[in-house]
């Protein structure tokens, strides 16, 4: 089963990282993925830019506005699809990721959601 893996993250407390220790964030998560690409386990990771627009109905119209919309320090800054055999198997993986081992003073930490199955048969 497929599950996404929302890495959530405090923009303004990663911006204060030196270059150094952003860097070496980076790397973990570049080992993380690699780690997991080993086990097959790993479909898609990817980083977002902080920035993002919504588009929302609004009759035959769509309006497009930008973002963020709630209150909130944290907002998803990468996105990562596994495949685990189980919800239990799936939090197990997304544990191992660094945001879910160092971020606590980043603001930084894991969403985990299964793709819904009837929608992919």
């Amino acid at each position: 089963m497929k599950y996404l893996c929302l890495a959530y993250g405090d923009q303004k407390k990663m911006e204060k990282l030196s270059k150094e220790q952003f860097a070496e964030l980076i790397e973990r998560c570049k080992a993380y993925d690699a780690e997991l690409r080993a086990t097959g386990q790993l479909v898609q990771a990817d980083s977002l830019e902080w920035d993002y627009v919504a588009i929302r109905p609004n009759g035959a119209k769509p309006i497009v506005s930008d973002g963020p919309f709630v209150e909130t320090k944290e907002t998803v800054g990468g996105v990562i699809v596994i495949e685990a055999r189980d919800l239990n198997d799936a939090i197990r993986v997304a544990s191992l990721h660094p945001a879910a081992r160092m971020g606590e003073q980043l603001g930084w930490w894991i969403e985990l959601r299964p793709f819904a199955a009837e929608c992919h048969q």
